[in-house]
């Protein structure tokens, strides 16, 4: 049994980079269901419920700190690789489309929350507040909106088994949705040819530049300021029951990833991999202090996912209707928001080759407003409870 910081710490690296290294390695078809970050959260979990480190106060201490200090390090360097100014390229019609998702997506939880709220826990609207920040960007909005609202750990099962199982069918139906794409759009009366035109002229990738010490060095220096500037920041703003002294954490954080994406920081290529191994890290953390035996609600939350997506795709589909939508763009900013940047540029490219960059540009404003949109879900969904 584990009873000091070191071990704790080194197991969970561990775990985290062998799931990475077997999953990019071996390119086993399990990773395509379960991807490594949320295989790692489970095992992690598992060995807690197993009871392989006990809660010490040294434990406890590490896992406070590394935590809360490097959540503003991991949002900041996420959000530095997204350029807004290459997002605006996209026009007004896949952006408009964009938000529809978002916003439909918003609705879903609001709508489900009113509907199902009675059978859930009291502070069931903190994990679906998490959610929310996950299905409009990403693991990391997710993240930083679960510190945000103080959800304890221990209720983050519920929120990764909604984002594995319900996501992982919706990424299945709409890559099967891929063939009738043609008969959708007649139906809609929807413009096919201005996606590809634009998928041609545009061009998300960085320059193929290898990550050097210098850049790494600098990259996490940065980060780790970041991260001191915004819990300097943070106390000299008023808080609230909902507006707490994390939440300006995770906003400082955020607004100095955006402003920092439209710099020549955003072409350096070490950020990434380096916000990768803190979001992994900070995911281990989490898992550390879940037990398999707090999940007794499961189902019902598994059933909530697919109500969301169910109100979801009905607003889109209606929508794409009025507003003469393809069936691309309904779905890859569909999976923008639930997926990011994992999926989107999946489904896109399953449509043609020349459309992966909307994918991707699209799943970088879903890392720029996810944070901000879940923290707003969030705040509705605690109005409902009251």
């Amino acid at each position: 049994m584990i009873t000091t910081a070191f071990p704790y710490l080194t197991l969970l690296l561990f775990i985290a980079s062998m799931l990475v290294y077997i999953e990019t390695q071996t390119k086993a078809k399990l990773f395509e269901y379960l991807p490594a970050i949320v295989l790692l959260y489970f095992t992690v979990m598992t060995l807690s419920t197993l009871e392989l480190w006990t809660k010490t106060d040294e434990i406890n201490s590490s896992y406070k700190a590394f935590k809360s200090n490097l959540l503003p390090a991991m949002i900041f360097l996420m959000l530095l690789q997204s350029d807004i100014r290459k997002i605006l390229k996209l026009g007004k019609k896949i952006l408009l489309t964009f938000f529809l998702a978002s916003l439909s997506i918003a609705l879903g939880f609001i709508v489900m929350f009113v509907l199902l709220h009675v059978f859930f826990e009291e502070e069931a609207w903190r994990a679906f507040g998490a959610l929310s920040g996950s299905w409009m960007g990403g693991t990391g909005n997710m993240v930083a909106i679960q510190s945000a609202l103080e959800l304890p750990d221990s209720k983050m099962g519920y929120v990764l088994l909604i984002d594995s199982i319900d996501y992982a069918i919706w990424v299945m139906i709409l890559l099967a949705l891929v063939p009738f794409a043609k008969r959708f759009n007649q139906w809609t009366n929807a413009d096919g040819e201005l996606l590809e035109k634009l998928g041609s002229t545009l061009d998300t990738t960085k320059e193929s530049k290898q990550i050097e010490f210098s850049s790494l060095f600098m990259m996490l220096g940065l980060a780790l300021m970041v991260s001191v500037l915004s819990q300097e920041l943070a106390p000299l703003f008023p808080t609230t029951s909902f507006l707490t002294n994390t939440t300006w954490i995770v906003i400082f954080a955020t607004l100095a990833g955006i402003l920092a994406g439209v710099t020549p920081l955003n072409k350096e290529t070490s950020a990434e991999p380096l916000g990768n191994i803190m979001l992994y890290f900070i995911v281990a953390l989490i898992a550390s202090r879940a037990n398999f035996t707090e999940l007794s609600q499961a189902p019902l939350y598994i059933f909530a996912g697919f109500v969301i997506i169910l109100i979801h795709a009905t607003i889109m589909i209606a929508f794409a209707k009025l507003f003469k939508l393809d069936l691309f763009s309904l779905g890859v900013a569909s999976l923008a928001n639930i997926g990011g940047v994992a999926s989107a540029p999946i489904l896109a490219g399953a449509y043609h080759k020349a459309l992966i960059p909307i994918g991707v540009l699209m799943a970088m404003m879903g890392y720029i407003i996810g944070t901000f949109m879940g923290l707003g879900v969030a705040q509705v969904l605690k109005i409902i409870t009251l």
